[in-house]
């Protein structure tokens, strides 16, 4: 699964900002300037985190209901989604060499006709892996 919605509990700061928490989830945590810069910043730290927590293969927690969560004067809850496969792919996009086998006929085919290997490779895990 790549798709979550965690609660966020928003706290108003004096300066217009908003401290945000992600109570089911250890460490996760951000802020922003004002609500559009926090929505964001929320949405990044989320995607971080579950990531963080797939790659480690760690039992990624349930999100707690809103109605659930203890609430001090002044804050709110606000569900923020991420898609971890979208923050992969923007931020893990180093290349890795592959060594693979061919028929020696194929490579000799696919070279004349200018074949870029590694896009095509890519094209294909792709569409094997339904990603596209």
């Amino acid at each position: 699964m790549s798709r979550y919605a965690y609660p966020a509990i928003f706290t108003p700061e004096k300066d217009g900002g908003y401290s945000i928490v992600f109570p089911d989830l250890e460490g996760c945590y951000t802020c922003g300037d004002d609500m559009a810069e926090g929505l964001m910043m929320a949405e990044d730290v989320l995607a971080l985190i579950l990531y963080g927590y797939e790659s480690d293969g760690r039992p990624i927690p349930s999100p707690s209901a809103a109605k659930d969560l203890p609430l001090q004067k002044g804050e709110f809850v606000n569900y923020i989604a991420c898609d971890t496969l979208r923050y992969r792919k923007m931020h893990n996009n180093k290349a890795v060499k592959k060594t693979l086998t061919i028929p020696e006929w194929l490579n000799e085919a696919a070279s004349e006709a200018g074949i870029n290997f590694s896009q095509v490779l890519q094209d294909a895990l792709k569409t094997q892996l339904h990603l596209v």
